[in-house]
C-alpha cells in the first residue's frame, strides 16, 4: 500500500501504531505530510518516499481540527495544511480519524488557518479581513505564535489564523481566499475526505460524506 501519512497529535498516534504493525511485517510504502511525521516515521522504520518518487496514493490517513457536514474539515493546527492537502489530493482516498469533540454543526469554532508568504504579510492579512467582513463575517486574523516565536511551516510561510466562531458558507470564503496573491493555501478541506472514523463514548462511528454529523 502507498500511504499518506498526516501531522498533528491524532496523526502522531496513527503513526505509532503503524509502526508497531510494520515492525512486525506489515508491508506499505508512506509519504508524510511534514518534517515532523518524516522524522516520526523514520526513527520508527516505516518505509519512506516522496510525491516526487511516488505520485499516486491508494489512501491518506489524516486527523481534523473540526469536521462539519458533509465531511467537511478545518485543518492545520499542526500547521501543515499545505503539504496534508497536497497529499490528500494525490490519495484514491482520504480518510479522518478524530475523537468525537471534533464534530461541530457549523465550521469555524476552530480559528481558519490560513498559510501565507511572508513577503507584504500585512497587505495580505488586510485583504483577507477585508473578504471576511464583505462576507459577514467578523473576527481576529492573526499571525500565528508559540512562546513568543513566529511560526513557520516547513514551506518557509506564516500561518494565519482567522477566529471567526461560525462559518455558515465556507465554500465562498474559500474561493474567495484563493483569489489572495498572498496566500498560499486555506484550511478548508471540502469534498475531500471519503470517510471519517470517529471515536465517542459508545465506541466508534464511520462517517461517510452523505452521514447526518451530530455534534
Amino acid at each position: 500500500m502507498r500511504l499518506g501519512l498526516g501531522t498533528g497529535s491524532t496523526a502522531a498516534a496513527f503513526v505509532a501504531a503503524l509502526g508497531q504493525r510494520v515492525q512486525g511485517g506489515f508491508q506499505v510504502l508512506c509519504v508524510p505530510t511534514s518534517e515532523v511525521t518524516r522524522n516520526q516515521a523514520a526513527q520508527l522504520g516505516i518505509p519512506l518516499s516522496t510525491l516526487d518518487e511516488t505520485p499516486e496514493l491508494d489512501l491518506t490517513i489524516d486527523g481534523a481540527d473540526e469536521i462539519g457536514p458533509g465531511l467537511s474539515l478545518i485543518k492545520g493546527g499542526g500547521a501543515a495544511l499545505l503539504r496534508e492537502k497536497i497529499v490528500a489530493s494525490a490519495s484514491r482516498e482520504f480518510l479522518v480519524i478524530a475523537d468525537h469533540s471534533k464534530i461541530v454543526p457549523v465550521l469555524g469554532r476552530f480559528p481558519l488557518p490560513v498559510e501565507i508568504v511572508s513577503f507584504g504579510a500585512r497587505s495580505t492579512i488586510m485583504a483577507i479581513e477585508a473578504i471576511v467582513r464583505r462576507l459577514g463575517l467578523s473576527g481576529p486574523c492573526t499571525v500565528r505564535r508559540r512562546d513568543g516565536a513566529t511560526i513557520i511551516t516547513d514551506g518557509g510561510n506564516l500561518i494565519v489564523d482567522c477566529a471567526l466562531e461560525a462559518i455558515p458558507d465556507p465554500a465562498a470564503l474559500a474561493s474567495a481566499l484563493s483569489f489572495v496573491p498572498g496566500v498560499v493555501e486555506h484550511g478548508f478541506f471540502l469534498g475531500m475526505a471519503t470517510r471519517a472514523v470517529v471515536a465517542g463514548r459508545n465506541g466508534i462511528d464511520i462517517l461517510f460524506p452523505q452521514s447526518e454529523v451530530r455534534s
